[in-house]
């Protein structure tokens, strides 16, 4: 039986919780950075997003003022 220092007491060998707790480490790490790298794809994505939609946003507002343009010189060609 291997106690420790909190009072924790566990049957099995030393090697063996070692082992086991290894794993449990490696396996959180593992989840952790998948997440982190899966947060950052879903940030840039959303960066991208925002960037694609000012610009389509910029180039509607310029559409919208070329035919008010054009609508004016009209009134003015045809009253």
């Amino acid at each position: 039986m291997v106690q420790t220092s909190d009072g924790t007491i566990y049957k099995s060998r030393t090697k063996v919780l070692l082992e086991f707790f290894r794993r449990s480490r490696d396996r959180w790490k593992q989840k952790c950075r998948a997440a982190k790298a899966q947060a950052k794809k879903a940030q840039n994505n959303l960066r991208w997003l925002q960037q694609s939609r000012n610009d389509w946003k910029g180039r509607a507002q310029q559409a919208e003022a070329e035919l008010q343009r054009l609508r004016e010189e009209q009134k003015m060609a045809f009253p």
